[in-house]
């Protein structure tokens, strides 16, 4: 009997780690597809991650990078079949009340309105006080880059541990398993000057099943294939959180670096003749 409950104890356990994702920091993803919930309208925020930092009052505007021609942004999308990051990113930036977020950054948004207000400002169609003329649209003081450093690193497998100890399914889904890492960074800058204002680092560790399912057939695989597809998506928008969580409180206790004779006008690092 003992023999007979070991291999379904095993399999429950692999089943109830897989998905499991580990941010760096106190953000949680829970059941939730991602890190970041929600929605924000203005300065009001609903269901947001408890643990989002935020701020009593915006610092200013931002630019959000799409990511979009950035060298890890195509790997990324084929590893893990997620298609943007930055509409995540906003969505905590926005909830978190610490920035007023502008189109500015997303190359496809800014071309769309762009267009739109040319239309609308001058063919003549539309009708009079509708508002279209310059000098409306808002410039956004800081940037923010976000990257990521490491993608689906293999942390370690379970497969020893565990793919020796069952047989059948639940060997091949325990031996399966794996923990990949995922390490981000965000960087903000003052646009006028160009000088960076902030940095930080992001990490998230995901539990998720291996290339070991190909063993499986038929439903069986069918059925937990897609626990393989996932997790290193939540996990990334989950270091892209503790990213930002640690940025903002970084900001919050800001000072600006000052350098003697002023930025710029050669520094205190002299060179010798």
């Amino acid at each position: 009997m003992y023999k007979k409950t070991l291999p379904l104890i095993a399999l429950a356990s692999a089943l109830a780690l897989t998905g499991c994702v580990t941010p760096g920091g106190n953000i949680k993803t829970g059941n939730n597809a991602t890190a970041a919930t929600g929605a924000a309208g203005g300065a009001s925020s609903v269901d947001a991650n408890s643990a989002l930092e935020r701020c009593d009052a915006p610092l200013g505007t931002l630019a959000v990078d799409d990511g979009r021609g950035k060298e890890w942004f195509a790997n990324f999308g084929r590893a893990t079949q997620v298609t943007t990051i930055e509409p995540l990113i906003r969505l905590a930036v926005q909830q978190s009340n610490c920035f007023v977020i502008t189109s500015v950054g997303n190359n496809r948004t800014e071309s769309r309105l762009s267009a739109i207000t040319d239309k609308q400002r001058n063919s003549g169609e539309f009708r009079a006080g509708s508002q279209q003329h310059k000098g409306q649209r808002v410039a956004a003081d800081y940037f923010l880059e976000p990257a990521i450093i490491i993608n689906n690193d293999s942390a370690g497998g379970l497969a020893a541990g565990m793919g020796g100890l069952v047989g059948g399914i639940a060997g091949a889904v325990a031996g399966s398993l794996q923990s990949r890492q995922s390490v981000v960074t965000m960087s903000m800058f003052d646009i006028r000057s160009g000088v960076q204002l902030s940095i930080s680092e992001g990490n998230a560790t995901a539990t998720n099943f291996g290339a070991g399912l190909g063993g499986l057939t038929g439903r069986a695989a069918g059925g937990l294939g897609g626990f393989s597809r996932t997790p290193e998506g939540k996990a990334t928008v989950a270091a892209f959180m503790d990213a930002y969580n640690g940025m903002v409180i970084s900001l919050r206790n800001y000072q600006a670096q000052e350098v003697e004779g002023g930025l710029g006008k050669g520094g205190q690092l002299k060179v010798g003749m």
